[in-house]
């Protein structure tokens, strides 16, 4: 059995190698390194997957997400809701804007923004809220694109962990991850399902004077040179990340299903024992049907419901099988958001995930043998 990886870049390398290699010497050879044909390309391209007016590459997914809402013009005191349960980059860009964070808890199954929590949350100061499509599946977007209507809120989709997921609307329309709200934030980072060879991002949006508002604040201000129009970051997308991208966006899809059906086959192998929970998904088909594409399983994630996820993690370290706990700690508890207004009883869902989940190994590379070998280790100490 070959080793394995939590992700497996090498593998996923081997197969767009040639066209990498070659790409790489094409932009070595023109030194057109930032804002390149391959960049524009690349945008390009990627605005005809998703089905969006506007994609404003960037130099990763934390960025994009401060631009998004620098760019809808949000002033410090203005209240954003996001959850609980996610990695610290969604709160820390509202907290460094001078804005004020309003966690809310999750859903227990899709562990997704809870509707209810953040119909809860709204006070005359709230002016956005960011739900994050966790581990591959968009949150409730009817509900929440309704409560952003009713109260005049930006919608800002966290899309860093969902690209190339769909949402299906109660009046049956698709639509790809990232193309539902106000704006949309994504990363390159190279882990994820559409990931760069350094740190990238990019920003989706269909709004035209927004897009052109953001266009001039990646790129210090300017829309002309040395002519600083608004405040700006600097904030680019290099050409030989766009490479990579550009090889890797033919294959998404590809890749998505890769990982839908190693889900399947870890999804067989774990039914029916009493103290594992598998994911969950909206639509209750597991997300992994041949029609389906709503969730594109950037981690497959478990909860371990008997009091031994963290003596799980170790037995699996120790049999040389790479997992992740996403999230240990609930950003409510981390020091530096810490807020007198929370109380724990705000977050009974993220306090039981934080000592249950444990994601394991999820790439386009998986076989059966690794399956079959994680699970039976899973089974035997769990039970």
């Amino acid at each position: 059995m070959k080793k394995i990886q939590m992700v497996d870049l090498q593998g996923q390398y081997e197969g767009i190698k040639e066209q990498v290699n070659a790409s790489f010497k094409n932009v070595l050879d023109s030194a057109a390194f930032i804002n390149g044909p391959e960049v524009h390309a690349f945008q390009k391209e990627l605005e005809e997957y998703l089905d969006v007016k506007h994609v404003i590459p960037c130099a990763n997914g934390t960025d994009a997400l401060q631009i998004c809402m620098m760019g809808l013009g949000l002033k410090p005191g203005d209240e954003v809701i996001t959850a609980d349960f996610t990695f610290a980059a969604t709160v820390e860009v509202i907290a460094l804007l001078g804005l004020t964070p309003i966690l809310v808890d999750v859903d227990k199954e899709t562990f997704n923004i809870d509707i209810n929590a953040v119909k809860k949350a709204i006070t005359p100061k709230t002016k956005a809220i960011v739900p994050v499509h966790l581990f591959g599946q968009c949150a409730d977007m009817d509900a929440l694109l309704k409560i952003a209507n009713e109260h005049k809120l930006f919608l800002i989709e966290d899309n860093a962990q969902a690209i190339g997921a769909t949402y299906t609307s109660k009046t049956g329309k698709k639509s790809k991850a990232g193309s539902l709200g106000h704006v949309a934030a994504t990363s390159f980072f190279p882990s994820k399902n559409l990931g760069c060879y350094g740190d990238g991002g990019a920003i989706f949006t269909n709004d035209d004077e927004l897009a052109h508002t953001i266009r001039g604040m990646v790129n210090h201000g300017m829309y002309k040179r040395y002519h600083h129009d608004v405040v700006g970051v600097n904030s680019r997308l290099d050409s030989l990340q766009a490479v990579v991208l550009r090889a890797k966006l033919p294959k998404l899809d590809t890749y998505n299903s890769l990982r839908r059906n190693s889900a399947r086959k870890y999804n067989e192998r774990l039914k029916n024992q009493p103290y594992i929970i598998l994911p969950k998904t909206v639509n209750n088909c597991e997300g992994i049907c041949d029609t389906c594409d709503c969730h594109v399983f950037h981690q497959y994630t478990l909860r371990i419901t008997n009091g031994k996820r963290d003596a799980l993690v170790k037995h699996l370290n120790e049999n040389n099988v790479p997992c992740g706990v996403y999230y240990p700690i609930p950003l409510h508890q981390q020091k530096a958001y810490v807020d007198e207004r929370y109380k724990e009883t705000d977050f009974p869902v993220t306090n039981m995930l934080v000592e249950e989940v444990i994601s394991l190994p999820m790439h386009t590379e998986l076989d059966d043998e690794q399956i079959n070998f994680i699970t039976k280790l899973i089974i035997e100490f769990v039970n």
